[in-house]
């Protein structure tokens, strides 16, 4: 076993008994260059200084270089280790920490210190707690409203394990996207996501929606695990009648050979179907390519929501 297979093993204690799956060579329209920047090398500085964790760092982000080089950073809550093991993910899992008490605190001074007009909160699955972690989750967005008022708020969230009240304890927070991704089709559920349930995922999406019909919800979905175009195309329907309306569609990549391996590589003219697809279903936005990432321009991406959202109050009232 090599050293990197070795410190993943360590890393994941849960998949040392998975075969390996070895790693494909990527083609040329998904390839990135390694961070390099001055500003790059400030949002990590800013990361550390904090004591924070990063989904961009924990899950193998390719973006990462672009991202943190426009000070842009997906802030990962309650810890590094999450309860569950999907076959896709990167992060760690075993036994969580406690929650750090101070954690929303230090998120809000991270956000007033990068100036950021939109900040992504994603948190590892908590299964071990009793909402879920959703009053952590309130707590973040509220100290970030203290800390950088200006700063829209867009959260990307476990499924809470159906715990009961958990979605309103969230809404009642009010942030301004409500993301929790699907990830792939229900058929691959069983060996891609095995702790998490289908339905479960769409109801907390509708939940949120119903809670505040104001929020923006969003999901996203990796392709290149062996799904069809067919169950692609039914799960935006399921998302349409969740009332959804942003989605979001990435290559998967596998990031150890005991993850999942990578069925295929879609190709660019394959995401500019699916994207079309998708805007002719009705979503608000779509965000399409090899390289999208749930959080992949968030910022950008947010402020064409509210413009779609704008425009489509216009047509309909000039329809009345």
């Amino acid at each position: 076993m090599n050293t990197t297979v070795k410190a993943a093993a360590l890393r994941h204690p849960e998949k040392r008994n998975r075969p390996d799956n070895p790693i494909q060579r990527k083609p040329a329209w998904i390839r990135v260059k390694a961070p390099t920047s001055p500003v790059y090398r400030e949002t990590r500085d800013i990361v550390r200084e904090n004591g924070l964790h990063t989904v961009c760092e924990e899950a193998g982000c390719p973006n990462i270089g672009e991202c943190w080089a426009k000070k842009h950073a997906t802030f990962m809550i309650m810890g590094d280790t999450c309860t569950r093991a999907c076959a896709f993910c990167n992060v760690a899992t075993g036994t969580p920490m406690p929650l750090d008490p101070m954690e929303p605190v230090n998120i809000g001074s991270a956000a007033a210190k990068l100036g950021l007009e939109h900040i992504v909160i994603t948190s590892v699955d908590r299964d071990d707690l009793d909402d879920g972690g959703a009053a952590h989750f309130a707590e973040v967005i509220a100290r970030i409203r203290e800390f950088a008022p200006g700063t829209t708020v867009e959260i990307l969230t476990p499924d809470f394990k159906d715990k009961p009240g958990a979605p309103e304890v969230v809404a009642e927070a009010k942030p301004d996207v409500f993301n929790h991704n699907l990830e792939t089709v229900p058929r691959l559920y069983p060996t891609i996501r095995p702790g998490a349930r289908y339905f479960t995922s769409l109801e907390l999406l509708h939940r949120a929606k119903k809670l505040d019909p104001n929020v923006f919800t969003k999901s996203g979905l990796m392709v290149g695990l062996g799904e069809s175009r067919e169950e692609v195309h039914q799960v935006m329907d399921d998302l349409r009648a969740a009332d959804v309306d942003f989605l979001t569609i990435g290559q998967y990549l596998q990031p150890t050979p005991k993850h999942a391996a990578i069925d295929r590589f879609v190709t660019p003219e394959e995401f500019e179907a699916y994207a079309s697809a998708a805007r002719g279903k009705g979503f608000l936005m779509v965000a399409a390519t090899p390289l999208t990432r749930s959080s992949y321009h968030a910022d950008a991406d947010f402020a064409r929501l509210r413009d779609a959202r704008a425009a489509l109050t216009g047509r309909a009232a000039k329809a009345r």
